[in-house]
């Protein structure tokens, strides 16, 4: 499902991270009295009455040395381009400054659903400070304080009531949409260009869920694909080019929307830190993943290269053991035969659903190979398992004990599922739950 896409901008030093961590439930941006010490995570999702929405904090996208204003700017952009609501913070204590009223140019301009909120109001008695932010001509100002986590349900009811109505878009049932995501550089929109070019058969240009964005569905051998659009198919701003984190922000909405990621890198380069975070991303989402190296033509190569080329996304990509590897080249369209038939695999085994009895027959069996985990004295004691979900593959484990289901052993059943099903290309999500739950 398509989530909306929420974005927080106001100048530094206003409580965009301390707003950011309250909506997000958890700590997840560091914060410091400190102006621009952002340093962790761009976004995160969030709910609010029912209401599952991704969340941006403009803070965490670093523009280099360019003057604070500029930065500003840069990053109200990037929230206008891809929020479906803003959240304009100010702060109560300094009231409007010449940074705020640029800002606020920008965002009207945009014709964009902005919701101001006024950080700070730690104190009724401050409240009498709001009448001011009227004159930004932005609408009611909500008083709030990050701080002590007050006011935040009110500005959140507006969010929420700026929601679109209309970000589903239509598929054939039976469709596979599939996303390229990757850093800036590593050749995705060239991939997108050699699959479409190489199939010839584009059957629809379908609109996106944000102005400018085209999915493109094309048929192959009767079956339907979707490739969802992602950073290299839109236009590409001096902006955005600014910032490597930007990619994730792209990323983050093509996963959303997808049933088979993948994860692309450059093999002139090799894996950097960036990869592993955006392929991080998909993993945590539960997609289907197929790892793609481009640019394999441009490596010098001898008989051993692809080896050590896989021991290597083995050791950097640990947590997607279960994704498989196509090397490719999408400028010469060497082996891109082989990409499509593992999309379609991994997407099967995403939907794949094992029958209870056969499940629990495995089970058995390799709980007698590796007997349970004792602690304290006390056993694990596996009653029952059932599927209760597909996309991905989710396994209920009824226990005596949930807390004795260690590590380790939850690795070993996994594994055993996987050696015994085919569960290539998606993640498995195993639940203990205690039996009378």
């Amino acid at each position: 499902m398509t989530k909306p896409v929420v974005a927080i901008v106001g100048r530094p030093n206003v409580g965009k991270s301390t707003i950011f961590n309250r909506i997000v439930g958890e700590r997840v941006a560091i914060v410091e009295d400190m102006p621009g010490v952002t340093r962790d995570r761009l976004y995160n999702k969030a709910e609010w009455l029912n209401h599952e929405f991704n969340i941006i904090d403009t803070g965490g996208i670093e523009l280099g040395d360019e003057p604070l204003l500029a930065q500003m700017r840069q990053q109200a952009e990037i929230a206008i381009d891809e929020a479906h609501v803003i959240i304009f913070l100010v702060s109560a204590k300094e009231g409007i400054t010449a940074a705020d009223q640029e800002v606020v140019n920008m965002l009207f301009r945009s014709k964009k659903p902005v919701v101001l909120g006024v950080n700070k109001v730690d104190n009724p008695e401050m409240r009498d400070q709001l009448y001011e932010f009227y004159g930004l001509g932005i609408g009611e100002p909500f008083p709030i304080s990050g701080a002590h986590g007050l006011g935040l349900g009110d500005l959140l009811d507006a969010v929420v009531d700026h929601f679109p109505t209309d970000l589903e878009v239509a598929y054939g049932e039976e469709a596979i949409k599939m996303a390229l995501i990757g850093r800036p550089n590593v050749g995705k929109s060239s991939l997108v260009n050699a699959l479409l070019g190489e199939e010839r058969v584009i059957v629809s240009q379908i609109p996106g869920t944000t102005r400018d964005a085209i999915d493109t569905s094309f048929t192959k051998d009767e079956q339907e694909y979707v490739v969802i659009d992602t950073a290299g198919m839109r236009k590409r701003g001096k902006v955005y080019e600014a910032t490597e984190k930007y990619s994730v922000l792209r990323s983050l909405k093509a996963i959303d929307r997808s049933d088979v990621i993948l994860v692309v890198i450059n093999g002139e380069e090799g894996i950097i830190e960036q990869d592993k975070k955006i392929a991080g991303y998909a993993h945590e989402a539960g997609r289907a993943i197929v790892i793609v190296v481009n640019k394999w033509d441009a490596l010098e190569k001898d008989h051993k290269t692809m080896q050590r080329f896989v021991e290597d996304i083995r050791q950097e990509f640990q947590f997607l053991s279960y994704a498989p590897i196509v090397f490719l080249s999408a400028k010469t369209k060497q082996r891109l035969h082989l990409l499509l038939p593992e999309v379609k695999k991994v997407s099967e085994n995403h939907h794949l659903r094992v029958s209870t009895h056969v499940l629990n027959d495995m089970i058995m069996d390799a709980v007698a190979m590796n007997p349970t985990p004792t602690d304290k004295g006390k056993r694990l004691k596996i009653n029952y398992v059932t599927q209760v979900a597909v996309q991905p593959p989710t396994f209920v484990f009824f226990v005596n004990e949930p807390e004795l289901m260690h590590f380790s052993y939850r690795r070993f059943l996994e594994n055993r599922l996987r050696a015994t099903f085919n569960f290539e290309g998606t993640p498995i999500h195993i639940i203990s739950r205690k039996k009378n739950d």
